[in-house]
């Protein structure tokens, strides 16, 4: 998934398919915390209490943006 074109059109990603190399945005893990924390990146949502998710519209926004 290395562009927005193969991104779902709607629903929830999780951190697994939204980083390298499976994901668009080649960040690690800490980085995509700490840009979450101060802004950079979206926040998540809980879908459950130990399910964290990223709104696929907020993804997409953020390749578009060309921040990713």
């Amino acid at each position: 998934m290395s562009n927005v074109n193969e991104l779902p059109a709607t629903g929830f990603m999780r951190l697994a398919s939204i980083l390298s190399p499976n994901g668009p945005i080649p960040v690690s893990k800490s980085t995509w915390w700490a840009g979450v924390k101060d802004g950079r990146f979206p926040k998540p949502v809980k879908l459950g209490p130990r399910i964290t998710a990223w709104r696929v519209d907020d993804i997409r926004a953020l390749i578009n943006r060309g921040v990713a």
